[in-house]
């Protein structure tokens, strides 16, 4: 299974990502700034989402919004 970002580049367990949009987190106030880096990502059974740790929260990402740096 291949999990690509929003650019097509192949993403790898532990690869850092930009986050490309403003995203609002599901069920909470909060929102994930455009240029966030997630470091040390880990990839799911989805190819369209990846895991990672977000100011000290653990969380689902799609692919489609994020940038391989």
């Amino acid at each position: 299974m291949e999990v690509r970002d929003s650019n097509g580049t192949l993403l790898q367990e532990g690869d850092s990502v930009h986050v490309i949009k403003d995203l609002k987190v599901k069920g909470s106030s909060a929102v994930i700034k455009r240029g966030k880096v997630v470091k040390n990502i880990s990839l799911t059974n989805n190819p369209e989402e990846v895991e990672g740790r977000v100011d000290k929260v653990q969380m689902v990402l799609k692919t489609c919004f994020l940038k391989k740096v």
